[in-house]
């Protein structure tokens, strides 16, 4: 049986359905903290079972486990939570009603001494995961290419990317990357222990502003920024402090190479070209950008 965790979220919601081209309803099962939830009840109405479960309540964790031969665990997204903690109570219900196989969506970069703080907690997770004695893999996927969004600023606006570190990251489409996770769920214990998910390419910003440019048909410069000035500017475009600094992170990690790896397995498991930034770029810009 396949059990998955936040399935009414987008990432293992897509995972989810790429498994149901691959194996009978009955054979999955979601688990979601609000079995009323839309996303929840459509699973449920093509004859997914849906049960109950939260990471922070973990007497609901066992009951919600029980009978998964494969049990793929979405990561904590709240940065104000104790993620490993949250994962480590989920480790804990997967051990004790003997799950068969835990895999859980972690990211590329994961280390303990990365500047970006999910890849510790990450790190940390998967350091849990080994001590367990189950049967184990971590899904490294590449940072997601829909955070540009975000990420890059309104450049179609100022005609500028401005960031606080530059660096090689191997941006990778979360749709891809569902994708691939169904495929490595559903693959029987064919992968064992950290799998990287990433895109064939890793450009940095300056080189995104370059594929910006031919998108745009204008120029669209680079700046690299003093990090206080940058900081200073996201607090007065109305990001809090802690949200600025928590990002300045992942600008940091890309500096020091923690997303410059890429690797083939995603595109040969998908057995298609992979989204890249600049397809990204050239789609229609998303509401609010």
């Amino acid at each position: 049986m396949f059990i998955v965790t936040g399935a009414t979220g987008v990432l293992n919601g897509t995972t989810v359905e790429h498994l149901l081209e691959r194996v009978h309803p009955s054979e999955i099962v979601v688990v979601a903290r609000d079995t009323a939830a839309p996303a929840a009840a459509r699973f449920a109405e093509r004859g997914v079972a849906v049960r109950y479960g939260d990471y922070a309540e973990p007497s609901s964790l066992p009951a919600a486990f029980e009978g998964a031969d494969q049990l793929l665990l979405v990561s904590s997204s709240d940065p104000k939570a104790d993620a490993v903690a949250l994962h480590g109570a989920a480790i804990d219900a997967a051990r004790a009603v003997g799950v068969g196989r835990v895999l859980y969506t972690s990211h590329q970069g994961a280390a303990a001494d990365t500047p970006f703080g999910p890849g510790r907690d990450h790190f940390a997770t998967e350091r849990l995961l080994a001590d367990s004695g189950l049967a184990w893999t971590s899904l490294r996927n590449g940072f997601y290419l829909h955070s540009l969004a975000w990420l890059l600023g309104p450049w179609r606006e100022t005609g500028t990317i401005a960031v606080p570190a530059d660096g090689p990251v191997s941006w990778t489409s979360r749709g891809d990357a569902a994708e691939a996770a169904a495929a490595i769920v559903a693959s029987d214990g064919a992968f064992d222990g950290p799998v990287t998910i990433t895109a064939g390419e890793a450009p940095t910003f300056a080189e995104i502003a370059a594929t910006a440019t031919e998108v745009a048909g204008r120029e669209i410069r680079f700046e690299l920024l003093d990090t206080d000035d940058w900081i200073a500017r996201q607090i007065a475009g109305g990001q809090p402090e802690f949200m600025a600094r928590f990002m300045l992170g992942m600008y940091e990690a890309a500096a020091g190479g923690f997303f410059a790896g890429t690797d083939p397995l995603a595109g040969r498991l998908l057995g298609r070209p992979m989204e890249s930034v600049g397809d990204f770029l050239a789609a229609p810009a998303p509401a609010g950008h």
